[in-house]
């Protein structure tokens, strides 16, 4: 049964891996190099974006009104965002290397490039970057969470639960005392999958 789970989480990640590729790839049509981590367009594309771009005064004009009284409410998220960022880094940052659990790099998850594309206004980029940077921390604070939970409690759930995080492969059966208290101590430091990218 475990081979077999085994088996299709390793089909769902190549599956998942092989989409990113073709997401990327499609990426092409578009023109643009990334050199140190900027993004350049070539200078036709520069001027065809920039016949995209919506002025400010026009982009707020043709604003509905609910998205405009509902903007504090969606900014005002970011100050325990913020919050829980610097908490979880520094918990990571002091516990792990305690554990002996490998880091998860801030940057893999947190990607801010959409400041480049000369087709959004300031509003635009400002949305884009607080929409990068709130969904990158909750993938960043899940990966943090899913390698605490390896390493504190790595049993599955008896319960239907809708989306697994990539440790989840590693836990051991709900119920199966026996496996548990003879195969925690070799679960909790099961990174092995890991080690060449996060150190």
């Amino acid at each position: 049964m475990t081979s077999t789970v085994d088996d299709l989480l390793r089909k769902i990640k190549s599956l998942e891996q092989e989409l990113i590729e073709e997401i990327q790839s499609q990426q092409q049509d578009f023109t643009y190099e990334i050199q140190k981590k900027r993004i350049y367009f070539e200078k036709n594309v520069i001027q065809q974006h920039k016949r995209y771009l919506q002025q400010l005064f026009d982009y707020l004009k043709k604003s509905s009104l609910k998205h405009i009284l509902s903007t504090p409410l969606i900014w005002a998220v970011l100050i325990p965002t913020l919050l829980l960022d610097i908490t979880v880094t520094l918990y990571q940052a002091f516990c792990f290397p305690i554990y002996g659990i490998p880091k998860v790099k801030r940057a893999d998850f947190i990607v801010f490039d959409r400041q480049y594309l000369n087709y959004l206004n300031i509003i635009e980029k400002m949305n884009c970057a607080y929409c990068s940077y709130f969904n990158g921390i909750i993938a960043y604070i899940q990966e943090i969470a899913a390698r605490t939970e390896q390493f504190w409690c790595p049993i599955k759930h008896a319960h239907h639960i809708s989306t697994l995080h990539n440790r989840y492969q590693h836990f051991l059966d709900y119920g199966d005392a026996k496996s548990y208290r003879q195969q925690k101590e070799e679960i909790r430091q099961k990174f092995d999958d890991l080690k060449h990218n996060d150190y």
